[in-house]
């Protein structure tokens, strides 16, 4: 897999949490978070991030948390209907990926072998996976691996 190295800023985000099996529902709470974005007029030149928390591998699927969040300029102020949270920013792999279910999965079955074999190690933080703008026009997103 195709992969660069990225320097990712801190981000400043509103976000949305589900609990439970990640699956289609995720989908659900990411358009939430898009249709509070658009009455606020935020999603002109957004950049949204969706953050699996947890492992399902080690973590039961009743207990995985998902966060949909976008991007806020730090002067933005929130009227406290919504969560709002910082990202640390940092080193990470960026992978280009088809923003389709079965094209994300197989991503993620081969992301952590890449990482190992090109020599990078996992940092301790939550993976990204980060869509810019109109995704008709661009039917990609980035997942974001942090590495240290």
């Amino acid at each position: 897999m195709k992969c660069k190295v990225e320097t990712l800023p801190d981000y400043r985000v509103a976000y949305l949490r589900r609990v439970g099996p990640y699956g289609p529902a995720n989908n659900a709470v990411m358009e939430k978070l898009k249709k509070w974005a658009k009455k606020k007029n935020l999603l002109t030149s957004a950049t949204l991030i969706a953050i699996p928390q947890d492992n399902p591998e080690t973590t039961p699927p009743d207990n995985c948390r998902f966060d949909a969040c976008i991007v806020l300029s730090k002067d933005y102020v929130l009227d406290g209907s919504i969560c709002e949270k910082e990202l640390s920013g940092g080193k990470y792999l960026i992978y280009d990926v088809k923003h389709t279910v079965e094209n994300i999965q197989e991503a993620y079955t081969n992301i952590f072998p890449s990482l190992l074999s090109n020599g990078y190690q996992m940092d301790n933080k939550p993976i990204l996976e980060r869509y810019f703008g109109d995704m008709i026009h661009k039917p990609y997103c980035e997942i974001c691996i942090p590495i240290k």
